[in-house]
């Protein structure tokens, strides 16, 4: 089972909001899930992203791999930078 971090689309028409979740890459994008650890709002000036730094480390030492998109925002946050020094060290 190949386990992916994307984004699941919400809010109303021309108006996004997405959701950071942990899903199989087989389901859809807005489809099943098996764990919400986030949001990101693109639409205010700076974006507003919101991620739970504990699961999404979890998540990513486990071989979830994050979506392009995805992998920006954890770059920006500076989650990669951490998985990967947890990485070295070990």
């Amino acid at each position: 089972m190949a386990v992916k971090i994307r984004l699941k689309r919400m809010g109303a028409k021309k108006s996004p909001f997405y959701r950071v979740v942990v899903a199989e890459s087989r389901s859809p994008r807005d489809g099943r899930f098996i764990e919400e650890i986030g949001t990101y709002n693109p639409l205010t000036d700076p974006a507003q992203v919101s991620i739970n730094e504990e699961r999404a480390l979890r998540w990513l030492q486990t071989g979830a791999q994050p979506s392009d998109t995805v992998r920006e925002l954890f770059h920006r946050a500076g989650i990669l930078k951490k998985h990967h020094e947890a990485k070295l060290q070990k």
